[in-house]
């Protein structure tokens, strides 16, 4: 009996270092991925809707990136710190860009 206790308190207090070892930042995979296609910096801000659909970025330098995707269809918005925006609209391999300035 004082085996099996000891045995299953070494087993709990080795469960428990590996639990309390693990990584816990909080940036998901998706995140990762979008500040190293994009080459963002640490401090930028990046959210995804919980579908995946929206992705909306804010840069440190004040610019503001949305992408959006509905039915086969892409759309990103550029709003820059210095008034400009531009649009950009993928729908079924055709490109459309229109700048605002």
């Amino acid at each position: 009996m004082k085996n099996a206790l000891r045995n299953g308190l070494i087993l709990f207090m080795l469960s428990l270092a590996v639990v309390s070892c693990r990584d816990t930042n909080t940036e998901t995979d998706d995140e990762s991925a979008i500040r190293e296609e994009m080459n963002l910096d640490a401090d930028d801000k990046v959210e995804i809707s919980e579908d995946g659909d929206k992705i909306k970025i804010e840069t440190s330098e004040g610019d503001e990136i949305k992408i959006k995707k509905d039915d086969g269809e892409y759309k990103k918005k550029v709003d820059r710190a210095d008034g400009t925006e531009s649009k950009i609209k993928i729908d079924d391999g055709e490109v459309k860009v229109k700048t605002d300035n």
